[in-house]
């Protein structure tokens, strides 16, 4: 496959947050090439991966409920994750298979009334995360079976690989939006939830908080979100557009080059990590100067997290394996690929 149709590929590793891994692709690809995506393209893939980092905790968080005995809370947050899918729908055309991303930029600019759509979400998510709060955090029962369960500390979560949550629940206050900032993050007002027992309970406990920060950048990402082209302004790098290919022969002969051909890269290698919603997401590509890879290869956080498993429920319940299993939030996607 050619470097634009791996695309494809990427929003099936976890399927959960699609959009994070078709950036998080690209942008190794662009880091390559040394192409710099527009600034309205910046600010659309900041809102799209935070928007798919509340997509995936909501998945994880009405999934642990069932895990840890309550069923309504899994009501309430799918509830919230159907009004993701017709986001995603309306900007993408699917729900779970997104393909959003270009080398370069988008597949389309967002859809009019589609900012809207988002700022009207982020604005309502934090009320019904109020209201699963009240019936799980507090909660009894929540308590006893994830409170003390699979506790892990900060310095064996290095060791082990953890990232994400499931790191920084253990104390250790990571997290390359911060630390290695890629899109102009570091220029955002969020904090970074840090827990300190590495329990089962502070891995929910920051996931909680995750998702209201989420929704605090994008109300930011939606107020500096500029006007001008999605796209860079390359037709080595960029089809142009169908009106311009039908009455323009320069761009009709771009257009047939940048198909038949493939996008030409240049030889040399690329590593780009981002902040995936389970992780640190790495993506790593090289190119022989060819229109296709020569390797692709994924840091996958669900795979290195999972490894863990075996040292958390050591001493502990049979019943505890589920609970630690469910912190732990994998997608089966990310590690049978």
């Amino acid at each position: 496959r050619d470097w634009n149709q791996i695309v494809t590929l990427t929003d099936r590793i976890d399927y959960l947050a699609p959009l994070i891994y078709n950036c998080a692709y690209v942008m190794a690809v662009e880091k390559m090439m040394g192409v710099q995506v527009t600034e309205r393209c910046k600010v659309v893939r900041v809102i799209c991966m935070e928007l798919d980092r509340i997509f995936s905790h909501l998945l994880w968080l009405g999934t642990w409920a069932i895990d840890v005995g309550a069923f309504t809370p899994f009501l309430y947050a799918f509830q919230e994750r159907e009004r993701v899918y017709r986001l995603h729908d309306a900007f993408t055309g699917a729900r779970i298979t997104t393909s959003a991303t270009r080398v370069g930029g988008m597949m389309a600019d967002i859809p009019e009334g589609w900012d809207e759509g988002v700022r009207e979400f982020a604005n309502t998510l934090p009320n019904t995360l109020d209201e699963i709060e009240a019936l799980l955090t507090t909660n009894g029962i929540h308590l006893g079976r994830s409170q003390g369960v699979g506790v892990i500390s900060g310095e064996e979560a290095i060791n082990c690989g953890l990232s994400g949550p499931n790191l920084r629940a253990s104390g250790v206050p990571y997290d390359l939006r911060k630390d290695k900032p890629y899109y102009d993050y570091e220029t955002y007002d969020f904090e970074v939830p840090i827990a300190e027992h590495g329990d089962c309970y502070d891995r929910y406990m920051v996931r909680m908080e995750e998702m209201r920060q989420s929704c605090l950048l994008l109300l930011q990402a939606l107020d500096r979100l500029p006007d001008g082209p999605i796209n860079v302004d390359d037709p080595r790098v960029v089809l142009p557009r169908k009106t311009d290919c039908m009455n323009d022969m320069e761009s009709m002969i771009h257009h047939f080059k940048l198909v038949m051909d493939g996008l030409k890269t240049p030889p040399g290698e690329s590593y780009f990590a981002v902040e995936g919603s389970k992780g640190e997401l790495g993506m790593y590509v090289v190119s022989d100067g060819g229109s296709k890879p020569v390797r692709w290869r994924i840091r996958p956080p669900s795979f290195i997290n999972l490894s863990v498993i075996s040292r958390l429920v050591e001493g502990g319940l049979l019943a505890d394996v589920v609970v630690v299993n469910a912190s732990l939030d994998i997608v089966l996607g990310e590690i049978d690929r």
